[in-house]
């Protein structure tokens, strides 16, 4: 983190020497670490509770489920195609940059805030009038009910692309400024307006019961309260964020002077940025153009497809296994790039090798494991967003089946993000764009071709098989173009730490295995009957498998437990070494 941007520099105080300040800058590195874990960790618990009971509400593998899926996820993607990646990525540097000046940054943001309110307003209410349009380009095969419906509900969620550009340049303000934790934790707003827009929808209208005939009985009613309740929570979320950025004082204020600001510069770097974000974001729209083929076929099938998985299972699937990443590799990723800039800026080119080791090397701990757990606890965690229908055991087990398939890749996604951070820290934007393009294009024609040979109701298991595989591939040329450009992160090292790690969590899935047999979870027994049975079966057994797998990484004093537990686990006598 950047000490100047914390701490402005004052005449009357005399800079402290690097042996006075590194203790106070590791105890501030921890406590933002912790505000920012525990704010995306409450954030996801959240948004967990808000899809289980958005399943309660209208099912997961249904054709309406799937619908308001599409409508939903159209606003996020094409923020990300829009802008994303330079909110996110390439205006970080430039608002720490900005903020060594005399009035803070004051200025520049003011001209940033006001840009993007005005930009994305613009491009909200253009987007908002194509609403029919997006959905016809968007879908395959669906029937004329359907692509009213989604049409309908994208006119209530497409606003959320206005939000989204708020909350992430303002964000991006407060990051830039070592203001992190209102930023991870702004969504838990959305989460608990979401989840009692849901809660009042299934009081209302009652809870799906089974069946595929939504379509010929649902109310305008039903669209206000469940699109506009996802769209007031962005809002919300979004909102959230200014009292925080009214505490640092910068003062802002509306600014139409864009000239002067840089943009040139900018735009040099986030040509690259946004065609990376455009290639990745495209590619999204494709795949999940492909799996929305499995809505109609679902339709003509005796037993309403309940088994089939949709679009809305396999962003159920992919929400679930993101959740230890956005937890602890985005967290700390999130930090070690103002680490990385500042190291870049300073000429400190040594500095980056070893802190992209230990971030990789401390991320394992929680990765490793989650991806094991993931893969112990498929059955039950499919079963918990799967509603309370006659049907449910079915929908949960093809979002199992979904989770079992996307897990696979979820350490080298990690791996991947923290790599990719080096490049942006340095304004490479033009590597990452590369790296996403050969991901993005193999995926689409790895999808294009699993359309072409298999039935429309295997698309989304094929796609999930394919975003993990290349999760894989993607981590993969990022090592080498690493190496080569930086030289050696101590890969050997990171690559032993993981296969110590690994070790230790497949014994503790062994054993957690061993307690979910027990409960039922591979007989459709106790773990399967109900959500309330599948929360207990989860917790359970994940506690056992925690106990086991810490206790094993201390017994092979693995050093990583330290960096990411910290003082906790040398509080605990029973895990002391």
């Amino acid at each position: 983190m950047s000490q100047v941007s914390k701490h402005p520099a004052r005449p009357s105080t005399p800079p402290k020497t690097p042996q006075a300040t590194a203790p106070q800058q590791s105890r501030s590195h921890s406590k933002a670490y912790a505000l920012m874990a525990s704010g995306t960790m409450v954030s996801r618990v959240l948004g967990f509770i808000r899809t289980a009971l958005l399943a309660v509400a209208i099912g997961s593998s249904t054709t309406m489920a799937d619908i308001f899926e599409k409508a939903n996820v159209i606003p996020t993607i094409i923020f990300m195609l829009l802008a994303g990646g330079i909110f996110n990525v390439v205006l970080v540097p430039q608002l720490i940059k900005a903020s060594k000046a005399s009035d803070r940054g004051s200025a520049y943001t003011s001209k940033l805030v006001t840009l993007t309110i005005v930009v994305m307003g613009l491009a909200t209410v253009l987007l908002v009038s194509m609403a029919g349009p997006l959905i016809k380009v968007l879908t395959l095969n669906w029937t004329a009910p359907m692509i009213a419906m989604g049409t309908t509900f994208a006119y209530w969620c497409l606003p959320q692309i206005f939000f989204y550009g708020v909350y992430a340049v303002i964000g991006q303000v407060l990051n830039a400024h070592n203001r992190f934790g209102a930023y991870m934790w702004a969504p838990v707003a959305n989460n608990l307006v979401q989840i009692c827009t849901i809660g009042t929808f299934i009081v209302l209208f009652g809870a799906y019961g089974g069946g595929n005939d939504q379509l010929d009985t649902w109310t305008s009613e039903q669209t206000v309260l469940l699109a506009g309740g996802a769209t007031l929570g962005i809002a919300v979320q979004a909102l959230a964020l200014f009292w925080p950025l009214r505490r640092i004082g910068l003062n802002l204020r509306p600014d139409f002077a864009w000239r002067g600001m840089g943009l040139r510069h900018v735009g040099k770097l986030a040509a690259w940025t946004l065609g990376s974000m455009m290639v990745g974001n495209i590619a999204s729209l494709i795949n999940s153009k492909f799996v929305s083929a499995a809505s109609p076929a679902r339709l003509l099938l005796a037993d309403g497809g309940a088994s089939v998985p949709g679009e809305q299972a396999l962003n159920t699937s992919q929400l679930i296994t993101v959740l230890p990443h956005s937890i602890f590799a985005l967290t700390l990723a999130t930090m070690l790039f103002n680490e990385f800039t500042k190291a870049f800026h300073e000429k400190r080119r040594g500095d980056i090798a070893p802190l992209l080791s230990r971030g990789l090397r401390t991320s394992a701990v929680p990765i490793v494991f989650a991806t094991v757990a993931f893969i112990v606890l498929a059955g039950p965690l499919g079963r918990l967003f799967a509603g309370s229908s006659s049907s449910a055991m079915l929908q949960g087990a093809a979002i199992g089946q979904l989770l079992l398939l996307t897990t696979l890749g979820l350490p080298f996604k990690s791996i991947h993000f923290f790599m990719i951070r080096v490049f942006f820290a340095e304004e490479d934007t033009k590597t990452p764009m590369l790296i996403q393009t050969v991901i993005a294009g193999l995926c689409v024609v790895l999808a294009f071709g699993a359309v072409q040979v298999l039935p429309a109701t295997e698309i989304a298991r094929a796609v999930a098989l394919i975003y993990g595989a290349t999760n894989v591939l993607s981590a993969v040329i990022a090592h080498f173009l690493i190496v080569r450009r930086y030289g050696d992160y101590g890969s050997g090292r990171v690559a032993d730490t993981y296969v110590r790690i690994g070790v230790m969590a497949a014994i503790s899935g062994a054993v957690g295995a061993g307690v979910l047999w027990l409960l039922g979870g591979y007989d459709w027994g106790f773990a399967w009957s109900s959500i309330g049975a599948a929360v207990i079966s989860i917790a359970v057994v994940g506690s056992v498998m925690a106990v086991v797998y810490i206790i094993l990484l201390r017994l092979i004093r693995a050093e990583e437990l330290d960096d990411f537990l910290g003082p906790l686990a040398r509080r605990i006598p029973a895990l002391r070494r």
